[in-house]
């Protein structure tokens, strides 16, 4: 697939793996710049989601605002290595996320001590996991962040039913034990049309948004044992750590993320929070709640990251 204008592509090492990714150095004059230097945003996709798949639209209007941007594929999906492909593991996602800020790091123009973490859905509570703890995260940003798997889940019974959720739990279990006897996993769509037993996602609406982002190296399919790790997801438990500003941007309908889940852990975490009358991919390009959103995050970064914000602090 094409590179996006003003990008190039960077392969960074997670584990033994090699992870691709795109960065973009950002506009020629940038109000970010402290001697010579200006912050990052490390940029990953949601539930089985890839970078070319409604991330460079983001990215590219960030890069415009004067910051560095490096946004990059987890292990096993999109255009990195890695096998099994298609397979989902919090931990490894995390620590993908961690390989992707030595990357940064790395790159030409970039201060090392501004990092930006920026998750979306799923990986927006990967960045709010992962910015605990460290002094060189300098902002989060979690656009209608999954940050509970309890709550999603009981969003999903409400959704599916019983028998549908006990038939997905089976599949995982099946999934999971498969492979640990050396055997193929079993695969679920990743999103489907309401009703769709086969599929992670089903909300009304939720097939024709996915499709509408989707990119050439993403596929309608994820390991079905994701089903036996989201249950256990707790991004929002450690966010009382974070030691920098952060944002959490909610989708007030969301039907993936639960809204009132992201609104407690932002609370937890001294958030700036930005509301949207839409579902969740109501702030993807081409849906009116893109530009409030990328809007939203510009300023936001622009009143703690900027060269002036640097002078008066």
């Amino acid at each position: 697939m094409s590179v996006p204008t003003g990008a190039e592509t960077v392969r960074f090492p997670s584990a033994g793996v090699e992870c691709d990714a795109w960065f973009f150095p950002g506009a020629a004059s940038s109000p970010f710049e402290v001697d010579g230097k200006r912050p990052v945003v490390v940029m990953a996709h949601g539930f089985a989601g890839t970078k070319d798949s409604g991330l460079a639209p983001f990215a590219l209007r960030l890069a415009d605002a004067g910051l560095a941007v490096l946004a990059f594929d987890y292990r096993g999906f999109g255009l990195s290595g890695g096998e099994p492909r298609q397979q989902i593991s919090l931990e490894r996602q995390d620590d993908d996320y961690r390989a992707a800020i030595v990357a940064a790091k790395r790159q030409p123009g970039v201060d090392p001590n501004r990092i930006i973490l920026w998750g979306v859905s799923q990986s927006g509570g990967h960045a709010l996991t992962v910015a605990a703890d460290r002094a060189d995260i300098a902002a989060v940003v979690a656009v209608v962040p999954l940050v509970n798997g309890l709550a999603a889940g009981r969003v999903a019974y409400s959704q599916a039913g019983g028998a549908a959720m006990a038939r997905s739990t089976a599949t995982a279990v099946a999934s999971s034990v498969a492979q640990k006897l050396g055997g193929r996993p079993k695969m679920m769509r990743v999103v489907g049309k309401p009703g769709d037993q086969g599929a992670a996602l089903t909300a009304p609406g939720f097939l024709e948004s996915y499709l509408a982002i989707a990119g050439p190296s993403w596929r309608n399919e994820v390991d079905a044992s994701v089903g036996l790790e989201i249950g256990g997801f707790r991004a929002d438990k450690h966010v009382d750590r974070i030691n920098a500003p952060v944002l959490v941007q909610i989708a007030d309908f969301d039907s993936a993320a639960p809204p009132h889940a992201a609104a407690k852990a932002a609370f937890k975490a001294r958030a700036e929070v930005r509301h949207y009358p839409c579902d969740h991919f109501g702030v993807f390009e081409g849906n009116d709640f893109f530009e409030p959103c990328v809007d939203h995050e510009v300023s936001f970064l622009s009143r703690h990251l900027t060269a002036q914000t640097a002078g008066v602090r």
